[in-house]
């Protein structure tokens, strides 16, 4: 497959916001998910973690207000070690064959995510840490748990998509960014509060009782928290399940060159988000079928997948490290 390559001048400008995987708001989502999810003995330890903080920069700080806190540090000083820990880049050959593999893609000197969501779950339960340090492993785990279900995110090609060229209503972009952003975008609105709380609220509501109910224990199926080995298979197989939508749409067909907030963007819905009626009735929708539910009801079209999954996981995730158990 040949790819239509944005210019470096372009790359320069637009890659900073293109490396967050899912936006500040799909972030911010996938932490308000898990908060709902959280057992009691979880929320206190979580709680008690990110206002001891001596770092913080709000009095009682949630995981909403650290989840993209990973995002800034990478680009400090002192944070730069991590901007490997953000993505594995799979060495597979999409839109052909994909598939993460442990020893092939996650092997260079800085690590990837898998190996960082092994470290940081290692870190967040040592309690020879400082509470500085601790608390840094909180907000690495919230912020990487989030990262690994967007697809480009565990896809060497093309830096994960930001080198292909596209368009979004008509104007250059990025792949990459057209995934974690604009149809984040579309899908819930800006990054605001009352977007966050009625997209978090609807998600909620179908993980709960709704078209995701039947999801949540494959899931749940790795919150084996016991050792480092079945860390790593767990955060191994979260990125392989978002991979193999790198092979089954992302990149098919090639959208290089291509406007994608159209027929791409409604191709995509089986992808970024869920069959919301099972029995095959899968239903796609259109800007103007979007625009007038979300008008008329405030209830969001079909949701998200990867954000449920990702807020799922992570709340599964905490109440294993802090309560010992799933909470489902």
């Amino acid at each position: 497959m040949m790819f239509k390559l944005i210019p470096a001048t372009l790359t320069t400008l637009i890659l900073f916001s293109s490396v967050n995987a899912w936006g500040t708001l799909g972030h911010k989502t996938v932490a308000n998910v898990a908060i709902q999810l959280l057992l009691p003995q979880t929320l206190t330890s979580v709680s008690s973690i990110l206002s001891t903080d001596p770092t913080k920069t709000t009095t009682n700080p949630t995981l909403v207000d650290v989840a993209n806190w990973a995002d800034t540090y990478r680009y400090t000083t002192t944070g730069k070690f991590s901007a490997d820990f953000h993505y594995v880049d799979a060495h597979d050959n999409p839109p052909t064959s994909c598939g993460v593999d442990f020893a092939r893609d996650c092997s260079s000197a800085g690590g990837c995510i898998i190996t960082a969501i092994t470290n940081y779950t290692q870190r967040v339960q040592d309690g020879r840490l400082t509470v500085q340090h601790t608390a840094e492993a909180l907000k690495f785990l919230v912020h990487f748990i989030g990262d690994v279900t967007q697809p480009l995110h565990t896809e060497a090609l093309a830096v994960g998509g930001n080198d292909i060229d596209v368009l979004w209503n008509g104007a250059s972009n990025n792949l990459h960014h057209v995934w974690d952003t604009e149809m984040i975008t579309k899908l819930a609105g800006p990054d605001m509060t009352a977007n966050l709380n009625a997209w978090t609220g609807a998600i909620v509501n179908e993980i709960r009782n709704g078209a995701y109910a039947s999801s949540v224990s494959s899931w749940l199926s790795c919150s084996d928290i016991t050792q480092a080995q079945v860390e790593a298979a767990c955060s191994t197989a979260w990125a392989t399940d978002a991979n193999a939508f790198v092979c089954s749409y992302v990149l098919n067909p090639n959208p290089a060159g291509q406007e994608l907030n159209g027929t791409y963007y409604n191709g995509a819905a089986p992808v970024i988000q869920m069959q919301i009626a099972k029995g095959g009735r899968l239903i796609l929708w259109t800007p103007a079928q979007t625009k007038s539910v979300l008008l008329t009801s405030g209830i969001f079209p079909p949701l998200h997948p990867c954000i449920a999954s990702g807020g799922v996981r992570l709340a599964v995730w905490l109440n294993k490290i802090f309560a010992g158990s799933t909470g489902f």
